[in-house]
C-alpha cells in the first residue's frame, strides 16, 4: 500500500515538474529554446517607461541660490544639507510693514521661504546673535559624539576675562555643558561661550575659523566672525539673511536647543545663579521657541525670533532697531504677519501606502507603493485646497524588485506651479519567477498536503 502511495505521490511530481517548466517557458521572455532557425538574441535591453509622464517648467527653487548684497528679491533661504519644496511669490523690498530696523527677514523654517524681507543682505553688526553659530558648532559636537552633556568644561582665562554679559565664571570653575548651554541660551553669558570654544578647538581662535568655514558651507556670503561672542570687533558683521541661515539650520537639525532656549528662568550654581531670558517673546509671545538676541552701543538691538503654531514654524530676524522695545514689537509684527497670512500643511506622509499594483513575473503578483517622505506645503491661507496631485507609476513592474526601489512618483501643483514631490517606492523585495522557485513552491505545497 505504501509502495502504491509513494509511486502515486512521484508520478504526481513528475507531472507538476514538467507542467511547471513548460509554464516558465510561455512566461517569461528571457528563457532561450534552441532552434536551427533561431535568431542570436539581442543584446539590447528595452528601458523602463513612466505612464503620464509630465514635463513641467516649475518655478521650483532650486537648493543653493546666488546671494549677492545687491539682490533683495531671492526668495528662498536654502542651506546644502536641505532641500526646499516650496515656491515663493516674494516682491522686492518695499518695507510695507513700515519697519524701523536696519535690515530684516522673516522666512518659513522648514522650507526656507522668504515671507518678507527689509535690506536683508545690509553687512550689519550682530552683537550675541553671534551665538547662533557658537551653538550650532557645539550641537553639532554633541552630535557626533566629540562631547556628551554631562562632561564638565573647565573656565579657561580667556574665559573668566571676558566683558560683557557673563555668568561670571571663575578660571578653573567647571560646568557642564548642559550648563554651559543653558547660560548660552538664556542669559548671553560670553565666558561659558568663550569656555566651550577653548574647550572644543583649543582656542578661540581656532573656533572662529570653524564658524566661518561652517558659515560658507551654509551660504552665509554676507558674514565675517571675528570672535564667538559677538562683543564688537571692526569687521565682525553679518546679515539678516545669514542669521536667518544659520538660525533655521540649528532648529531644524538640532531641534533640542529648544530645550534651553524657551526656558524664562532658572538657576545654575545649585540656585545661587538666577537665569532670566534675554528674549522677552519668550514669555510674552504665543508659540515662541527662541532663539537669541544680541545687543551693544554699536549694533544697537538684534534678535532672531522663532515661533511655532499649528504646524507653521516662523524665523523673524532684525538687526539695528534703536531700542529693545522697537526690537521685540517689530520681531512680533513679522511674525504675525505670517501666521496672519500663511499656513503650511502636511499632504502626504512618508511611509503611507498609496495603492496595489500588479508584479510581472514575480513570485509574488502584488505590490505595495509607498510614499518615500513627508511632503508639506507652504501656502497663502485657503489656497490650499487648489493643490493637484499628479501620479506617476511605471508602466511594466517585473520582478526582480528590490525593498525601497523608485517604481513612480507623486508630484503636487499649485496654479500650475510644482510646489513639491515624493518618490512611490517598492514595500517589499520580491523575486523574479524562475522553474527553480516555482518548481520549489510546488512541492512545498504538495509536501504540505500530504502531511494533511
Amino acid at each position: 500500500m505504501n509502495k502504491k502511495i509513494i509511486k502515486i505521490v512521484s508520478s504526481l511530481l513528475i507531472i507538476l515538474t514538467i507542467f511547471t517548466f513548460s509554464v516558465v517557458l510561455a512566461s517569461d521572455d528571457t528563457v532561450y529554446v534552441w532552434s536551427s532557425e533561431a535568431e542570436p538574441l539581442s543584446t539590447q535591453t528595452s528601458a523602463t517607461t513612466q505612464s503620464n509622464t509630465i514635463q513641467t517648467n516649475s518655478n521650483m527653487l532650486k537648493n543653493e541660490i546666488n546671494i549677492s548684497a545687491q539682490n533683495n528679491t531671492a526668495s528662498t533661504v536654502n542651506n546644502s544639507s536641505t532641500e526646499n519644496t516650496s515656491t515663493s511669490n516674494s516682491n522686492k523690498n518695499t518695507n510695507s510693514l513700515n519697519l524701523e530696523s536696519g535690515g530684516a527677514i522673516l522666512i518659513e523654517q522648514k522650507t526656507g521661504q522668504i515671507l518678507y524681507e527689509h535690506n536683508m543682505h545690509e553687512k550689519l553688526r550682530p552683537a550675541s546673535v553671534t551665538k547662533v553659530m557658537s551653538l550650532l558648532l557645539i550641537m553639532e559636537a554633541l552630535d557626533s559624539g566629540q562631547i556628551s552633556l554631562t562632561d564638565k568644561i573647565p573656565c579657561t582665562e580667556d574665559a573668566a576675562g571676558m566683558g560683557g554679559s557673563q555668568i561670571w565664571l571663575e578660571v578653573g570653575e567647571e560646568l557642564t555643558v548642559d550648563e554651559m548651554l543653558k547660560a548660552i541660551c538664556v542669559v548671553s553669558a560670553n565666558d561659558c561661550t568663550v569656555a566651550m570654544a577653548d574647550y572644543l578647538c583649543g582656542s578661540q581662535e581656532a573656533f572662529v575659523q570653524k564658524m566661518n568655514e561652517r558659515a560658507k558651507e551654509l551660504g552665509m556670503n554676507d558674514t565675517t566672525f571675528k570672535n564667538c561672542h559677538g562683543i564688537d570687533e571692526d569687521g565682525h558683521v553679518t546679515s539678516a539673511y545669514d542669521i536667518a541661515l544659520m538660525s533655521r539650520e540649528l532648529l531644524n537639525n538640532h531641534p533640542s536647543i529648544m530645550n534651553y532656549t524657551t526656558i524664562w528662568m532658572d538657576t545654575l550654581r545649585n540656585g545661587e545663579s538666577e537665569l532670566v531670558n534675554t528674549n522677552k517673546l519668550i514669555r510674552n509671545y504665543k508659540g515662541a521657541t527662541g532663539l537669541k538676541t544680541g545687543s551693544t552701543s554699536v549694533a544697537l538691538y538684534n534678535l532672531s525670533a522663532s515661533a511655532t503654531r499649528d504646524g507653521l514654524s516662523l524665523i523673524a530676524v532684525i538687526m539695528k532697531a534703536p531700542t529693545t522695545k522697537i526690537r521685540f514689537a517689530e520681531a512680533q509684527k513679522l511674525l504675525d504677519y505670517g501666521f496672519s497670512n500663511y499656513q503650511y500643511k502636511l499632504i502626504a506622509r512618508g511611509g503611507d501606502i498609496l495603492k496595489e499594483v500588479e508584479v510581472n513575473k514575480g513570485v509574488t503578483p502584488k505590490l505595495n507603493l509607498v510614499i518615500e517622505n513627508d511632503v508639506g506645503i507652504l501656502v497663502k491661507k485657503g489656497e490650499d485646497k487648489n493643490v493637484e496631485q499628479i501620479v506617476n507609476i511605471d508602466e511594466n513592474i517585473s520582478a526582480p524588485i528590490t525593498q525601497g526601489q523608485k517604481l513612480g512618483e507623486m508630484i503636487f501643483t499649485l496654479n500650475g506651479q510644482e510646489i513639491g514631490r515624493s518618490n512611490l517606492i517598492a514595500e517589499i523585495n520580491i523575486e523574479k519567477r524562475t522553474f527553480f522557485n516555482i518548481a520549489l513552491n510546488a512541492y512545498q505545497s504538495w509536501f504540505n498536503m500530504l502531511r494533511t
